[in-house]
């Protein structure tokens, strides 16, 4: 079909529309959505019903103390936000060409390829385009995955899981994620050899929350080594509670060996020689397959994956 003959061209869609579906979603409340949009509520209600006629579908339900979406309303909700982060992506870009910068990517990555893969490849762009925009977020897989398919992510170093929607996704691995116990540097522990689960089970531990992947691994190690799990533990994400924790404690924490050999080689904790057989899947690059990479998207992923190959010793195809 050509480009010419699609149906928002044809039904005339206004980005105001797209706005209100938004404002709407966020809001619950016509009202409110007109004033935040800066309109009458009359005219607020006339755009989604010429909207809703052209779909010859319904939106909203509307209850008697506001509106919720129905599935067809998620679905133009969702479209809708990426609409608009393209059009906001692609007025920054003409801005920053127009005032002499080369324009900007957001990238995302879980907390391993965060510390050791995107600092060398940042580094690697700057060097050429020191006016790129980049801007980073560390975070989780599912919460990358979301903001990437808001488009306010280009580029994900992350894992997809059995639960994600992959048929609009790209994905080339890169490596798997060892796991490590470490503790504060001189604990009794970082001196002995040989040791086993069965040596560390009445420790103090750091853990990730629970109804994390790698919180399940944890657990279930103990088990399969006919354990019972650690009962004194702390549950956290944030590595810098942990590393502050561990300097005032005995306690122990598990994190990834590339977040560990990182925090180890800066002296700030020390690697036990104990055996985690609870590594974590691999990770990878991931983009979207229905949206094109801007130019400066483009320039990152070219240096993720020379850094990779440096890293991981994984040659991934280039454009």
């Amino acid at each position: 079909m050509s480009t010419y003959n699609h149906w928002f061209i044809r039904a005339r869609l206004k980005t105001r529309q797209l706005l209100l579906l938004v404002a709407l979603a966020e809001e619950g409340n016509i009202h409110r959505a007109a004033q935040v949009l800066s309109m009458t509520q009359p005219a607020a209600s006339k755009l989604l019903k010429d909207l809703e006629d052209v779909l010859e579908v319904s939106l909203f339900e509307r209850l008697p103390r506001g509106m919720r979406p129905t599935w067809y309303g998620e679905t133009m909700i969702r479209h809708a936000r990426m609409a608009l982060a393209n059009l906001n992506q692609a007025h920054d870009e003409i801005h920053a060409l127009k005032t002499g910068h080369y324009g900007q990517v957001g990238i995302g990555a879980i907390t391993s390829p965060g510390v050791n893969l995107l600092p060398a490849a940042v580094a690697l762009v700057k060097q050429e385009h020191p006016s790129l925009r980049i801007s980073l977020d560390i975070e989780t897989s599912p919460v990358l995955l979301e903001r990437l398919e808001q488009g306010r992510l280009d580029i994900v170093v992350g894992r997809l899981f059995a639960e994600h929607d992959k048929s609009q996704l790209r994905y080339e691995p890169l490596t798997e994620e060892p796991v490590c116990a470490i503790t504060r540097p001189g604990h009794p522990l970082s001196s002995l050899s040989g040791l086993s689960l069965r040596d560390v089970l009445a420790a103090g531990w750091i853990v990730p929350p629970a109804g994390s992947v790698l919180r399940h691994r944890f657990d279930l190690m103990f088990r399969q080594d006919g354990l019972a799990p650690p009962v004194d533990t702390v549950e956290t994400s944030s590595l810098l509670f942990m590393t502050r924790m561990l300097q005032q404690s005995d306690m122990v924490a598990v994190v990834g060996a590339d977040v560990a050999h990182y925090y180890a080689a800066h002296g700030m904790v020390a690697v036990l020689p104990l055996p985690m057989p609870c590594h974590m899947d691999a990770f990878g690059l991931i983009t979207r397959t229905d949206r094109l990479l801007s130019p400066a998207a483009k320039v990152m992923l070219k240096a993720l994956k020379q850094i990779s190959f440096v890293q991981y010793g994984i040659r991934l195809e280039t454009d």
